[in-house]
């Protein structure tokens, strides 16, 4: 005859091991999860590094293939690199920003570069254009929200 104490050790041990598998199964699948993310990240770190170093040496920006979308990549302000490097409505909005009295609002930049104002959907993409500016270091942008060219 089996013995009953024994016999429930076995059984309490047996459970014990089956919760510990279904555990480490599940951190499996999330440990393969994390590192398939990790793989799509690395390859599209190395396309974008490659984007960035074939865009500082070459002299005009070409649209470049990002997530599977054409993007223009806006060069840094460095010595060396022109402002003709930039695409031509970057080239418009500074050429506004430098020829303005003071410093302008996105509203102004809009109208003197023939953006619909009126629509706010048309202005946003204008304003992302000019905080791109900024942080590229082609224009400064003041604490009241209004741009300015740097000289």
């Amino acid at each position: 005859m089996l013995d009953p104490e024994l016999l429930e050790r076995i059984t309490a041990r047996r459970a014990e091991l089956d919760e510990l598998e279904e555990r480490l199964a599940k951190e499996l699948a999330e440990v393969r999860a994390e590192r398939d993310e990790l793989a799509v990240a690395e390859r599209v770190l190395e396309r974008v590094s490659g984007q960035l170093a074939e865009e500082r040496s070459s002299d005009l920006p070409t649209p470049r293939q990002v997530a599977g979308r054409a993007v223009m990549l806006i060069p840094h302000r460095e010595p060396g690199v022109e402002e003709s490097t930039l695409p031509p409505d970057y080239q418009r909005i500074l050429i506004v920003a430098r020829q303005a009295a003071g410093p302008v609002m996105a509203r102004e930049v809009g109208e003197a570069v023939g953006v619909d104002i009126s629509v706010r959907a048309k202005l946003e993409p204008l304003r992302g254009k000019l905080v791109r500016l900024v942080d590229r270091g082609w224009l400064r942008k003041l604490p009241d929200g209004r741009f300015t060219s740097r000289l």
